[in-house]
């Protein structure tokens, strides 16, 4: 998908490019007046001159289509066209610069095939410089007069730098192009990897939640059904709860509220049998604390549910003007946290958030989650 991409930008930009060559044609008119002046017989030997002048004008167009047209051609080649190109054109004028008609214009051609063929500017520039020294000299060099020098190395000057210019504006904007696709291919990829750490944390929070309710409902099926009907009826509902909440994901319109989550992740303990210790504050959360805590408790309590066997866990956020803390702290079996995705995605929202992410075991048992959220002036309340 991104070669095809690729392809067609290519295909574009290579069109453009041959039009861009066929239209700079037009430029090549100051090559009539020595072309009048060969075919009236002023310029011996003609048929030379005649090769000369034709294979100047076509050397020119083709140095130009390799950067305008992109063409795939290795820079070494292409200086070295450079380089009997300008060859080429001095010759011509010297040989012819001091008959009538005024060869020396051919040197301005000269200084704008390395103008528009040298990427580093600099070079451009010695090019520019090159070429209109190479004019002073011929025409000093033929005794041509001083007004007719000066105004070819003026002209030379002229075209040389606002090709210069013009090349220049022309690989930015380029450049400006491939930034602005690679930037739109990046979003795009961002926000799959949204896409696929929303649906991990939404879903595998829920399917836990209905697998540990559904052991319950097993359990106490036998000597209990009325209390099994109402644990399957709350899985009914977890279901739906979830379903509503994948669409919501999908549609990419969602508000994850703290607030909400505690209340869920209160009685998803309580029903299996751990005991629940809520502290908080009452400074408010901020807009980012609220969205990011409510992801960090919905992976925090997931991970004492399906790994902990705990008997015991606690909640405490502590804001103030600085920052806001969520801490979960569980007494089970503890060990080495593994990285797995949930932990992974989680640790990326806290650090678009601004904050940062601490899982570790607790001395003598248990495993401690911080999650910290730097205070935003623009944080409005939560609770």
């Amino acid at each position: 998908m991104a070669s095809d991409t690729g392809e067609s930008v290519g295909r574009v930009r290579n069109r453009r490019g041959f039009l861009l060559v066929a239209a700079h044609t037009l430029w090549l008119w100051l090559l009539l007046t020595p072309a009048a002046a060969i075919a009236r017989g002023q310029v011996q030997p003609a048929a030379a001159a005649t090769v000369g002048l034709v294979a100047f004008a076509l050397f020119y167009l083709a140095l130009v289509a390799v950067p305008v047209a992109d063409l795939a051609v290795r820079p070494a080649l292409h200086h070295a066209g450079l380089a009997a190109f300008a060859l080429l054109g001095v010759g011509l004028a010297v040989v012819y610069g001091g008959g009538p008609e005024g060869w020396l214009v051919l040197l301005m051609y000269v200084a704008a095939a390395g103008a528009v063929g040298f990427v580093r500017v600099a070079w451009g520039f010695g090019w520019v410089g090159g070429s209109v020294a190479a004019v002073v000299a011929i025409g000093v060099g033929h005794g041509l007069p001083a007004g007719d020098t000066a105004q070819t190395a003026l002209i030379t000057v002229l075209a040389g730098t606002l090709t210069l210019a013009f090349s220049r504006t022309a690989r930015l904007v380029e450049e400006l192009r491939r930034t602005q696709r690679e930037l739109a291919r990046t979003a795009v990829q961002q926000e799959r990897l949204r896409f696929a750490r929303d649906l991990h944390d939404l879903l595998g929070h829920t399917l836990s939640l209905v697998v540990v309710k559904a052991e319950v409902v097993r359990r106490i099926a036998p000597t209990d059904p009325h209390q099994a009907a109402a644990e399957a009826a709350d899985i009914e509902r977890i279901g739906r709860t979830a379903l509503s909440e994948v669409r919501e994901a999908v549609t990419g319109y969602r508000e994850r509220s703290f607030g909400r989550e505690l209340d869920s992740v209160r009685t998803a303990l309580a029903d299996v049998g751990i005991s629940v210790t809520v502290r908080e504050t009452n400074h408010p959360l901020g807009v980012e604390a609220d969205d990011a805590f409510g992801w960090a408790l919905r992976e925090g309590v997931t991970n004492v549910l399906r790994h902990s066997r705990a008997s015991r866990c606690e909640i405490e956020v502590v804001a103030d003007a600085r920052e806001s803390v969520l801490t979960i702290r569980d007494d089970g079996v503890g060990g080495r946290p593994q990285p797995g995705n949930g932990l992974r995605g989680l640790s990326e929202r806290l650090e678009q958030a601004g904050g940062e992410l601490h899982v570790a075991p607790v001395r003598g048992g248990g495993m401690l989650l911080t999650a910290r959220v730097p205070h935003s002036p623009a944080g409005r309340w939560t609770r």
